[in-house]
């Protein structure tokens, strides 16, 4: 949907104009999985897939939410009323960047916003990050707060822990706030530093593909946040702040010392040899070796599946099939439990690849999966 179609959106549902339309992208992680909420290292792109909002500015403390992909009248909240963890429907997510923005003392008296997206859903794309980003922007603009974006990001990362529920970590809202154009951004978790890294596939004759497997996810149930403690509990029996602190060359040593449970074992062994993935592939990527990275994404997904057990049949289908049809590596994108699998191939092998894909989920009987090309992109940004 264009700028002109949310504009005319939102002029029919409040019967006035919006102020402004912005809009921030889903994102894929190309490699860093896990390793955010543990002080790591990730590695992110966004994608042409965005969420958009045209947004004005009301002084009454209403928030009228909308959006084109949820049916009914706009859902209106007094922002007297908002309350962490009381609402757990979609418009959870933009009330709680507004919620997020006026505890930190940002003098927001309310707004009107009306969404739409092309971001899929559940597919470990990071929509929910698209929306909370895109509503914080606006209304930085609308209101001069003047955030850049890391702290929007910091916000916006606060509204899904705090008031959605959800423990998940930095690396989706700066990915979407932060993310240019042809780059990978290389993102330090613990200090927010930033780097973009040149990702300029179609020049060396390559495609990333993301597969869709179609089966949802949900971040804010209680498997992700079973990691997340035993990855803290790691560092804890570990006597580190994070898991972020022990370098690859310690893994063995620091195994032994974890030899008597099994399962935070295997996820502190995830976290630090996936923290050492992203510096392989930064400087794959540095020294123009792009064909180089394949085998990393699949040791990746390797470890995801086995170590840290995140990874489902469709899943584990996809990067096996993609293999097997002469992609140069694959794995899980996400959060997993579902969701997406990327998959590195030659520009040749696409065409075949992809149907050898979908070829094999209908021999399994799982849903058609959603194949399509990831193009970095453009981070948030002012539309009009």
């Amino acid at each position: 949907m264009g700028v002109l179609e949310v504009r005319e959106g939102f002029t029919e549902l409040y019967g006035a104009a919006p102020e402004g339309v912005w809009a921030a992208p889903g994102r894929v992680n190309l490699i860093g999985e896990h390793t955010d909420y543990n002080d790591g290292f990730v590695m992110p792109f966004a994608l042409p897939h965005v969420t958009s909002a045209a947004v004005a500015r009301r002084a009454d403390g209403v928030l009228r939410l909308h959006s084109a992909d949820a049916p009914g009248a706009p859902v209106e909240l007094r922002l007297a009323d908002l309350t962490p963890e009381s609402d757990r429907t979609w418009t959870a997510y933009p009330a709680g960047v507004v919620w997020a923005l006026r505890e930190a003392g940002h003098e927001v008296t309310g707004a009107d916003i009306h969404l739409t997206s092309t971001v899929p859903t559940g597919a470990g794309l990071s929509s929910s990050a698209a929306l909370e980003v895109v509503v914080a922007l606006a209304l930085n603009d609308l209101y001069s707060l003047g955030l850049r974006g890391w702290q929007l990001a910091r916000l916006c990362q606060r509204a899904e822990n705090v008031y959605v529920g959800a423990l998940t970590g930095i690396m989706d809202q700066t990915a979407s706030a932060c993310c240019e154009p042809g780059h990978a951004l290389f993102l330090d978790t613990r200090d927010l530093s930033q780097r973009q890294i040149p990702f300029d596939l179609a020049a060396e004759g390559l495609r990333l593909l993301v597969v869709d497997t179609r089966v949802e996810h949900a971040h804010s149930d209680g498997e992700y946040g079973k990691r997340r403690t035993g990855c803290e509990k790691g560092a804890a029996l570990l006597g580190v702040d994070a898991l972020r602190d022990i370098p690859c060359t310690d893994l063995d040593a620091t195994l032994e010392r974890l030899a008597e449970d099994e399962e935070v074992t295997r996820l502190v062994r995830h976290v630090i040899t996936e923290n050492a993935r992203v510096e392989r592939v930064i400087s794959s990527l540095e020294s123009g070796d792009l064909r180089s990275i394949g085998p990393v994404l699949t040791e990746g997904h390797a470890s995801l599946r086995d170590d840290f057990r995140v990874s489902c049949p469709e899943l584990d289908l996809v990067v096996d099939t993609a293999l097997a049809s002469g992609a140069l590596g694959a794995r899980m994108t996400g959060g997993g439990f579902g969701g997406s699998a990327i998959v590195l191939a030659e520009e040749s092998d696409v065409q075949p690849l992809t149907k050898a894909v979908e070829e094999a989920f209908t021999t399994a009987d799982y849903r058609t999966p959603r194949v399509f090309e990831a193009v970095p992109s453009a981070g948030a940004r002012r539309l009009d």
